[in-house]
């Protein structure tokens, strides 16, 4: 199975980075809607797309809007937008607007099952994350492969949502923040490196792939990776267009 981080960065793009957007498109899945999202037409493969939203953050659906070009220019049969229900409705009554986005991209709004079954006898199950205004993590399922994207939440080694993520073959996880910056990262909802690797190691996970990182850090390691791997030595920093085999 592939995935591709197409959007790695969190609250607004730089010159490295969009914001959060990953994609596995042998499924026809997308996780998350970022400005990232315009990267989905040059991996389009199904006739069927459907876009798992975290939440309704700007940062995380602005690129629902782009759904109108894209799929102008390479349609597909079905596309659906699944999150929580109360989630939906807000980006409908609030993104597409008639005075911000008048010309509606053609879409359903599907509300969150407790499972969804996903294509290639897969299935995907969420779970809450604390983050102001609240959050969803994925763990999606296949025979011999597992997933887990968790997005815009404070990290802990002993964090509620472990057992949702126990065990995956590769966790995708925010770590907004560098160590040395606990108390902004608790204010905002966010994580910092420490946590994030203990957190995996704690779950015993194949691999752990740092994403969500805070746009305003300009170095090339924005979170410190040697600090992650001294605890987790399968960690690795996300990047915009970093394919990956899991």
């Amino acid at each position: 199975m592939r995935l591709l981080l197409l959007g790695t960065t969190g609250y607004h793009p730089n010159d490295e980075r969009h914001t959060a957007c990953m994609m596995l498109p042998e499924v026809g899945i997308v996780l998350d809607a970022g400005t990232a999202m315009f990267r989905i037409e040059a991996h389009l493969a199904t006739d069927q797309l459907d876009i798992f939203l975290s939440h309704a953050h700007a940062d995380h659906i602005v690129g629902l809007t782009y759904l109108l070009g894209i799929l102008h220019r390479r349609p597909v049969a079905r596309v659906r937008v699944h999150g929580l229900a109360e989630k939906l409705l807000s980006i409908d009554e609030h993104l597409f607007a008639e005075a911000i986005f008048p010309v509606r991209p053609e879409f359903e709004w599907v509300p969150l099952a407790e499972e969804v079954t996903l294509a290639a006898d897969g299935r995907l199950t969420h779970f809450p994350l604390v983050h102001p205004g609240g959050s969803r993590g994925y763990r999606l399922d296949w025979p011999g492969h597992s997933l887990a994207y968790v997005t815009d939440t404070t990290a802990r080694p002993d964090a509620d949502y472990l057992e949702h993520i126990r065990g995956v073959d590769l966790l995708v996880h925010e770590c907004y923040f560098p160590d040395g910056n606990e108390e902004l990262a608790e204010l905002t909802g966010h994580s910092c490196t420490t946590p994030v690797a203990e957190l995996a190691r704690e779950a015993k996970v194949g691999r752990l792939v740092l994403v969500h990182m805070d746009p305003s850090a300009q170095a090339a390691d924005p979170v410190g990776l040697e600090t992650a791997r001294a605890i987790f030595p399968e960690t690795i920093l996300g990047s915009d267009q970093l394919e990956l085999e899991f």
